[in-house]
């Protein structure tokens, strides 16, 4: 089910053994290098070139992830089980924590707790953020309870720190694996309460996806959830593009840009100056879609 928000053992001998067990492990190629995608190429070509002007500087690390719902493919892997901060990326999982205490009936979702959830998702509000997190046991509680029941979402998921006064958010980390699969899972309505984090996550509010993505046609509906700190700048998304036929074809990004420096002074030119990478990769995604699937 698709959610739409509208939606015996080897007879060889010791040695032998050890030799075959390093020529599969030598033989293996890593996940990214089996998508044969012409898009991961782009990607990678596009930040290249980004680096050799420096505009990405050697010290920064990016991290990009895109499945194609139609196809049923992961078109780009690259950097995706990357541990890097979460910033307000982490905040979904917090929504997945209480809406499964809510499943369990150990917490209510009454209007007190649907205006935190909305502010924490749409405002980015770190207030409504710790709140949230305080119904669930605070960090180590969340991060336990996350990982015990939805492992495959969290691999690279550490959650030990409430959002500070300041909104300096560094010690939270998470991957683009992480982001995809929970992104997958939602949109097919595996989670608790998919419906409502996906109406939350579709809230007006700002992303570096679509807004000002200028290839992305008007109306291409977002769901995400945007993450910035004086060390990284990044969105996790869902978008739904519509079709030529009239049809519906929704796909994840998750793009990841982390400095291995503060850029305190210099914030708002750093972020802004990463946002608008994260959207030039989101129109390199949006064409290549387009000639899949006839957008």
């Amino acid at each position: 089910m698709v959610l739409r928000v509208l939606p015996h053992r080897f007879p060889f001998p010791g040695i032998a053994v050890v030799a075959l067990c390093l020529l599969v492990c030598f033989t293996q190629t890593p996940a990214s290098a089996q998508l044969d995608s012409p898009l991961e190429g782009q990607i990678e070509r596009y930040v290249k070139s980004l680096r050799g002007r420096g505009v990405i500087r050697g010290h920064e690390r990016t991290a990009w992830l895109v499945y194609d719902f139609t196809s049923g493919k992961k078109l780009v892997s690259i950097n995706e089980n990357s541990s890097l901060q979460a910033a307000s990326m982490v905040k979904p999982y917090l929504a997945l924590a209480f809406f499964h205490q809510v499943k369990n009936g150990k917490l209510i979702y009454g209007p007190s707790s649907k205006r935190h959830m909305e502010l924490m998702i749409q405002k980015s509000n770190n207030e409504s953020t710790n709140w949230v997190m305080r119904q669930t046991g605070g960090p180590a509680a969340t991060q336990a309870l996350l990982k015990r029941h939805y492992p495959d979402l969290c691999r690279q998921l550490s959650l030990v720190e409430y959002i500070p006064k300041s909104g300096r958010t560094y010690r939270n980390k998470g991957s683009a694996g992480d982001y995809g699969r929970f992104l997958m899972a939602l949109w097919r309505g595996q989670l608790p309460q998919s419906k409502e984090m996906l109406r939350v996550m579709g809230l007006p509010g700002s992303d570096r996806l679509y807004k000002d993505a200028k290839r992305i046609p008007s109306g291409t509906q977002v769901y995400n959830k945007t993450g910035s700190t004086a060390m990284c700048c990044g969105d996790m998304g869902i978008l739904v593009a519509r079709g030529r036929n009239g049809k519906y074809y929704p796909y994840v990004v998750v793009g990841i840009i982390q400095s291995g420096v503060r850029n305190g002074s210099n914030y708002g030119s750093w972020i802004s100056r990463r946002a608008d990478v994260i959207r030039e990769v989101s129109n390199i995604i949006y064409l290549d879609l387009k000639k899949r699937h006839s957008l």
